[in-house]
């Protein structure tokens, strides 16, 4: 049985990392090129998220660690920008939302998600004025994206309630690896040259990274996924992993 679970985890997290690359390099090839810097806008991040909901942590994180790496060789090809700050963002980011996606959250922790993309919100506001980081347009986009991304979570935590948790994961793992990338692209012009040929850019490079990647990718996780799962566990309702959390709520339940 062990085996099996090896086996099946395995070609998991294969999958996962073959999809994202071949869906991130597409994506980048056809309808999107980078918009700051070296940061790209990346769809993608729905099928690490879907993996390490369905087959957990490692699964997740490991699939999306190897996706990105194949995909920055093939657009970018700085395999030690990539391996320093690519990979560690998306195995963190995917493992901690992996680890989060399996429990039951409570009421608190959605309405703290949905607080936490309010803040993303102001902060994009306030990046415009009064200190003038961005442009208007862009400031309103990522304000917008936010907001939007906020009541998915509030509008999931009531339609698909088995699903609240994904919320929580999603902005926490998400934001971990957005912070992981906008400081770790920022320290790493510090001493070497990005690949589109920046150096030693400002300490508020780190932040518009992080909300960049962000505010980009955060409504893909939250809009798309849960009911794809939704759709998936119906047709393989043994795949879904319980928590000891799910299981003594639903023994109170019962």
């Amino acid at each position: 049985m062990k085996l099996k679970q090896t086996v099946i985890r395995v070609c998991a997290t294969a999958m996962n990392g073959a999809l994202y690359a071949v869906l991130g390099y597409l994506t980048y090839l056809g309808l999107f090129t980078p918009v700051i810097g070296v940061v790209r806008f990346w769809p993608a991040v729905v099928v690490p998220g879907f993996f390490a909901a369905v087959y957990g942590p490692l699964v997740g994180g490991l699939g999306a660690a190897i996706g990105i790496f194949v995909s920055d060789m093939y657009i970018h090809g700085n395999a030690l920008l990539s391996l320093t700050v690519g990979v560690p963002a998306n195995f963190l980011g995917f493992y901690v939302l992996g680890l989060l996606a399996g429990r039951k959250a409570g009421r608190l922790e959605v309405y703290g998600s949905a607080v936490f993309l309010l803040a993303v919100a102001l902060l994009s506001v306030l990046l415009y004025s009064p200190m003038h980081v961005l442009d208007a347009t862009t400031s309103i986009v990522f304000a917008v994206v936010s907001l939007v991304s906020m009541v998915s979570i509030l509008v999931v935590d009531r339609l698909y309630p088995e699903f609240s948790s994904f919320g929580l994961a999603s902005v926490t793992g998400l934001a971990l690896g957005s912070a992981i990338i906008g400081v770790g692209v920022w320290a790493f012009s510090q001493f070497l040259m990005l690949p589109s040929g920046e150096m030693r850019l400002p300490v508020q490079a780190a932040l518009i990274w992080f909300i960049w990647t962000f505010v980009t990718e955060i409504p893909f996780l939250t809009i798309a996924v849960p009911p794809v799962l939704r759709v998936f566990f119906k047709a393989y309702p043994g795949l879904r992993r319980v928590s000891k959390t799910q299981r003594k709520f639903s023994s109170k339940k019962g």
